[in-house]
């Protein structure tokens, strides 16, 4: 069956769905995951970021079905789901102050919606915290920020 390349796709489920050819490094993403604890990845515009996030996204959230055939199908035994928060900073354009600061909000609302609030959390930084904290909280679990 003919495959397709991806041209312009940075979604990892799409591709796998899709019919797209797709060259494996989903093992360099386990060895990531079970040899450290905080990295920062930095690459070239259009070397392929988008699509890293988006196949780190899909792993975190234990979307084990995304994986089969593919060398983290065979390595990942445990297939647990973290609790992500995806900060998408490429969505629009930041001409003001205020721009950066609604989109920040309306983020923060969303978790918020799903992890709770607090009075006492009123800037941006308190309220970020309260977020991470509650959602370790109540899954148990770390806490995986993707900042694109």
């Amino acid at each position: 069956m003919k495959k397709n390349y991806p041209i312009g796709i940075q979604s990892f489920e799409e591709i796998r769905k899709g019919n797209y050819c797709y060259i494996d490094k989903t093992a360099l993403v386990y060895k990531l995951d079970e040899s450290g604890k905080y990295y920062f990845l930095s690459r070239p515009r259009r070397f392929g970021k988008s699509l890293l996030i988006s196949t780190l996204e899909a792993y975190f959230q234990g979307r084990k079905e995304l994986f089969e055939g593919l060398s983290m199908g065979k390595l990942e035994k445990e297939w647990t789901e973290y609790p992500i928060l995806h900060l998408d900073l490429n969505a629009q354009k930041y001409d003001t102050p205020d721009s950066l600061y609604d989109m920040l909000n309306d983020m923060l609302c969303g978790w918020e919606s799903r992890y709770g609030t607090r009075p006492s959390e009123t800037s941006l930084s308190l309220r970020f915290q309260g977020i991470i904290q509650r959602a370790a909280e109540k899954t148990g679990r770390n806490v995986v920020i993707l900042n694109r």
